[in-house]
């Protein structure tokens, strides 16, 4: 009878210490996955921070700010600091506020790069490439038919520029200080990490390598690792705590989200859960719309002590995403639609791997930058 109480402490202590070690582990993994992209978008905003300001200033075309927007976001996949620009232009008078929205509806789809780029780590694999790639530009779909319901009102009402005047003015902000740093309160902890590496190296070129290798690393260990941690109860316990339901899924991204301040993050985590089978697309949706609201948090915070202007476009940025998410939350059919269109990319792009190379070439770089360089 000893003994065997002895081999079930035995046991229950083994398995302990193997949880305990997989944990230890999957904070290194994520540390390294959090730690490459944080480094990918500081070295992409050295590289094409200043072509971003320049294409900013030449705003005017609401359709060609709109595609700014993307555009500037892609090269430096940073929403937040696109927004941050265009908040000090608007405040500085060069654009509208109106102009200014414009801008940020196409800053949030060029955020979502980060995730195709994730999905491409899985090209190796038919059947995760396809599930990748659907979590991934189910973000795109999402952020492109909210663009095609509230570009219209804008253009033909400013109903989002006009309303977030208001609702800015209930604050009664009265400061004219222009905002470069919205969005740029990092509390990212591994920022001053990745800023002295850049510094050290010196080579952003270099720097840029370097965090690829290590997200497509941090992709292979994290998809070993959640094969075989998350099965059987540890699969059901991960669905009953975020993903139950859509609500409880989009809570859950919204403070995620406003606790790392980044959705490119967020949103790409999902990426490999849906690609290894942990979560199924259309959990994971309501989780990436959650994300697009806590994104927007560190904007509202500074906008609230600094310009009029910097919190008008704040809330601008707010209602957008709050849109969407009050049209496709709710409803399942409706939300069935961006899935939809989601499922059958990925199944392309699985079939046709360089189909997934070109969907990112193409929406990202090509359309937009032909587009501005017609608008010439």
């Amino acid at each position: 009878m000893g003994k065997l109480l002895t081999n079930k402490l035995h046991l229950k202590q083994s398995i302990f210490w193997s949880w305990t070690a997989r944990l230890i582990f999957l904070i290194l993994i994520l540390l390294i996955f959090f730690f490459s992209i944080d480094l990918m978008i500081r070295s992409l905003a050295f590289i094409a921070r200043g072509t971003a300001k320049d294409l900013i200033n030449v705003a005017e075309n609401p359709y060609i700010t709109f595609f700014i927007g993307l555009l500037t976001t892609a090269l430096i996949q940073s929403s937040s600091t696109i927004t941050s620009m265009g908040v000090a232009i608007v405040a500085s008078g060069t654009i509208s506020l109106s102009s200014g929205v414009f801008l940020i509806m196409g800053a949030n789809i060029g955020t979502t790069l980060t995730s195709n780029i994730v999905a491409l780590g899985y090209i190796t694999n038919r059947s995760e490439f396809r599930k990748a790639v659907s979590a991934a530009t189910v973000h795109d779909f999402f952020n492109i038919l909210t663009a095609i319901i509230v570009f219209p009102l804008e253009y033909s009402h400013q109903f989002l520029s006009k309303s977030a005047i208001h609702l800015a003015g209930l604050f009664g902000i009265e400061s004219t200080a222009t905002i470069m740093e919205v969005g740029n309160l990092n509390i990212f902890f591994l920022s001053p990490i990745t800023e002295a590496i850049v510094d050290f190296i010196g080579n952003v070129w270099i720097v840029l390598i370097i965090s690829v290798l290590l997200l497509f690393l941090s992709i292979k260990l994290f998809s070993y690792l959640s094969y075989k941690s998350l099965i059987g109860e540890s699969r059901d316990k991960l669905k009953h705590y975020i993903f139950s339901n859509p609500l409880k899924s989009f809570i859950w991204g919204v403070l995620f989200t406003g606790a790392l301040q980044s959705s490119s993050i967020t949103t790409s985590l999902m990426v490999p859960l849906v690609a290894t089978r942990k979560v199924i697309l259309s959990s994971a949706f309501p989780f990436i719309m959650g994300a697009n609201i806590g994104t927007t948090i560190t904007a509202l915070l500074a906008g609230l002590i600094k310009s009029e202007a910097a919190l008008s476009l704040a809330l601008a940025h707010l209602m957008f995403n709050l849109i969407g998410v009050t049209i496709f939350l709710p409803f399942s059919s409706i939300r069935a639609f961006p899935e939809f269109l989601a499922k059958n990319l990925g199944y392309y792009a699985s079939n046709q791997r360089l189909i997934g190379f070109f969907y990112i070439i193409v929406t990202f770089f090509i359309i937009p930058f032909f587009l501005i360089y017609l608008s010439k």
